[in-house]
């Protein structure tokens, strides 16, 4: 339940606001996650005046800004297809003009897709203050405390790597029971990142290589049973999944 919102015009004001104690406070973005129904009080810092909605080439990286809506993510040019892709089944259309890339990142849980192909991506993002980097595989399973009184400014994804995403749902409109990110950079380096289940994707593997990365993912997955599927279905899928990602991959090569 949101009991106080405030639209500061400076960063100094936003994270003045972050930082205090009496209230829980936390940034807002398009609001598409803080406006679900809760029962936990907090004030809310709304970032539309700050300026984080830039979208910046820097060679080999592109650098998104955190207010960068998922709907402007699907209009750039140079985003790989596999990354629209996702995007377009983490979120429906209408919420894509309102959900920003930060804020799917803070709020998602283990079966969110773009997570899961940015994680695969090594996805970098900069903490305010201090302009401080985390790979995004380190803050997921900390964002709690991480990003206590903080915000995120930017994520950078990287654009000299192939990456490939499939899944698989119950329907075309469902989040994944099991997804699998697959992303390839010219040196040879692989990295493979599990969706559907949990509290965050899991990165499965990560090698110089390819070979061993099949078994890394179901190796992965060998517990990962719930409501939705059970861990030996979930281990299997991932598997296959990751088998058709790297074949994917190796088409673009060869093309």
């Amino acid at each position: 339940m949101i009991v106080e919102y405030h639209r500061p015009d400076t960063l100094k004001k936003a994270l003045e606001l972050l930082a205090r104690d009496d209230v829980k406070t936390v940034p807002m973005g398009g609001g598409s996650w803080l406006n679900q129904p809760s029962n936990i009080e907090y004030a809310v810092v709304d970032l539309q005046e700050l300026g984080l909605d830039a979208v910046q080439d820097r060679g080999n990286l592109i650098e998104l800004g955190a207010t960068v809506t998922l709907q402007d993510l699907v209009e750039i040019p140079r985003l790989m297809p596999a990354v629209t892709e996702a995007i377009r089944h983490e979120a429906a259309h209408n919420l894509r003009h309102a959900a920003t890339v930060a804020g799917t990142l803070v709020a998602s849980g283990g079966r969110s897709p773009l997570t899961t192909i940015f994680l695969a991506l090594d996805a970098t993002v900069t903490l305010l203050p201090g302009e401080e980097s985390q790979d995004l595989g380190n803050l997921l399973p900390f964002r709690s405390e991480l990003l206590a009184g903080r915000l995120i400014s930017r994520v950078s994804i990287p654009l000299n790597a192939r990456v490939t995403y499939h899944y698989v749902a119950r329907s075309p409109a469902d989040q994944p029971i099991v997804c699998a990110a697959a992303a390839q950079w010219p040196s040879g380096r692989t990295r493979i990142a599990l969706g559907g289940y949990g509290k965050a994707p899991r990165l499965a593997f990560d090698g110089t290589e390819s070979v061993g990365s099949e078994q890394a993912a179901q190796d992965a997955y060998s517990h990962a049973g719930d409501k939705w599927a059970s861990a030996e279905y979930r281990r299997e899928t991932a598997g296959t999944l990751t088998k058709r990602c790297l074949e994917e991959l190796l088409v673009t090569i060869n093309k």
